[in-house]
């Protein structure tokens, strides 16, 4: 069976091949233990729970498919799985950022639970930037990733990395109307 081991901050999975496990076996605990911070991290990328909820399951069926390879070929299955999360979040907004009209409206609006973080002002103007932005500050922020590592995972240049965090910096003061230091 499969452990999940803290390596200065992320998880690293090893597998005990003595003990007979199966990859399903290996791939269902690294989801028991994975998935409750990988939910956190889906909910800091897509500003809300249920975005969140489906990123992660998107994102874990597409990993368990594939779980014999990940573990074998990369040394850390959680920061594979974020890496993941952020491309499939851009991925989808750039496919739905146009607008999508209906023909007709619903009957009554949908009920939901409210989001405990609803009314949090560093949550509101983090939901308010633009998903690259929120990408970049999440990683940066929360992951503690440096530029050169989120350049990696979002495939683009530092330089980007560096405009675009700059840019969601100076929208979250403006939107803060305090200084926002160190996030």
């Amino acid at each position: 069976m499969s452990t999940l081991e803290p390596v200065t901050g992320p998880w690293r999975v090893t597998l005990d091949r003595g003990s007979g496990a199966t990859a399903v076996e290996d791939f269902a605990e690294f989801v028991r233990q994975a998935l409750p911070g990988l939910l956190r991290y889906g909910h800091m990328l897509t500003g809300n729970p249920h975005d969140a909820a489906d990123l992660v399951q998107t994102v874990l069926e597409k990993l368990g498919s594939r779980w014999p390879s990940v573990v074998r070929k990369t040394g850390d299955p959680v920061a594979y799985a974020r890496k993941s999360m952020a491309n499939a979040h851009i991925s989808r907004w750039r496919r739905t950022r146009r607008e999508s009209l209906i023909a007709d409206l619903p009957d009554r609006p949908a009920e939901t639970a409210p989001d405990p973080f609803e009314n949090e002002p560093l949550w509101e103007a983090l939901r308010g930037l633009p998903p690259r932005q929120r990408a970049v500050m999440v990683m940066r922020y929360y992951d503690d990733l440096s530029e050169a590592d989120i350049a990696a995972v979002l495939g683009v240049s530092r330089g980007t990395v560096k405009s675009q965090s700059s840019k969601a910096m100076a929208t979250l003061r403006a939107r803060l109307g305090t200084s926002v230091g160190g996030v």
